[in-house]
């Protein structure tokens, strides 16, 4: 969640979440001494009507409670796990374990790791567990309902404005060509952590917050009334760059905080959350035909996360459940 993409830019109703049209979920972190329990916390996902989640490891307590729930599912494989996955038969047993075991759990995609930097020699783990977590899959006859992908932050793109020219930094685009190929072999979308936030906050000088909340009034000089589309065009024109003009993207995380930092409010927080539940609705200037499959980042303020004191701030809920916005979703 530490992305920093530099662009050179000029009711809730306090007893029911409605999710319009199903295409936004919601990630669920745990890194908190204070949070519901995992029974609750689906509970509350239920009661909302979310209907997607994403989960950062194959915590047993959380996919006990997804049983039945028909919650679609982004399973996590952590960072820490990867190099044990790239021999075959570990990878077969977490399959086995963690997604067979759960036959009435509604996974859909499995995340093999997050924002590995390519610098970091986990990064080489990434494609071998991929491909063996692939082939787990595929013996186990799921190809068709679970898709095996990557989480990665749009720092990998540069020369991001306007959109168009986005292409992957050479020590990116050594480490995610192969990626994106097993993505094209497989039919399988590419997972990306989208935070106009951070590009807002380094950049104040050339990024307006109205800009970045969607509440620009007109486009600027490259067509673009926001930069939640822009972030997200310059990465598909990267991919385009690799030959992947067919490969999908998951914004499998996206959010604002409401406190720790510049411009971080429970104001300018539910101004983009509001807003981006419905805006994804509809497309991008490069991929007009929408949805666009979106998860928020997240359910509860975690207070043990590491970091900026934002990282502590980006929750929809407080840890006792209640709501920390006013929000429509319809």
């Amino acid at each position: 969640m530490t992305s920093i993409l530099f662009l050179l830019i000029g009711i809730f109703s306090f007893t029911h979440l409605q999710f319009a049209d199903a295409q936004v979920g919601v990630c669920y972190g745990r890194n908190g001494d204070n949070l519901p329990s995992q029974q609750q916390a689906v509970d509350l996902y239920k009661s909302n009507g979310i209907t997607r989640m994403r989960i950062y490891d194959p915590d047993q307590p959380t996919l006990q409670a997804l049983k039945g729930s028909n919650i679609e599912l982004i399973l996590g494989v952590p960072n820490d796990h990867l190099q044990s996955l790239t021999d075959s038969t570990t990878a077969t047993n977490w399959v086995n374990s963690n997604i067979k075991a759960f036959s009435d759990v509604k996974f859909k995609y499995i995340a093999v790791g997050n924002e590995v930097d390519p610098s970091d020699s986990n990064s080489q783990n990434i494609l071998p567990a991929m491909k063996n977590i692939q082939n787990a899959i595929n013996s186990a006859n799921l190809q068709n309902q679970i898709k095996v992908s990557t989480a990665i932050q749009t720092g990998l793109v540069t020369n991001s404005y306007p959109p168009n020219n986005g292409v992957f930094t050479d020590s990116a685009s050594n480490f995610i060509k192969p990626i994106v190929d097993f993505l094209v072999q497989n039919g399988a979308p590419l997972l990306v952590n989208v935070y106009p936030y951070f590009s807002y906050a380094q950049n104040q000088q050339s990024i307006t917050i109205e800009y970045a909340l969607f509440t620009q009034q007109g486009n600027n000089d490259a067509g673009y009334q926001n930069l939640f589309d822009a972030i997200l065009d310059a990465v598909y024109a990267a991919l385009e760059k690799l030959g992947a003009n067919n490969v999908n993207i998951v914004v499998s995380e996206s959010g604002w905080p409401s406190a720790g930092g510049v411009g971080a409010s429970v104001d300018n927080a539910g101004t983009y959350y509001k807003n981006l539940i419905s805006h994804v609705k509809g497309g991008t200037v490069k991929r007009p035909n929408g949805p666009i499959e979106a998860y928020l980042f997240a359910m509860f303020d975690e207070d043990q996360k590491s970091g900026d004191e934002t990282e502590k701030h980006f929750g929809l809920f407080n840890p006792d459940q209640s709501p920390k916005y006013q929000l429509s979703f319809n």
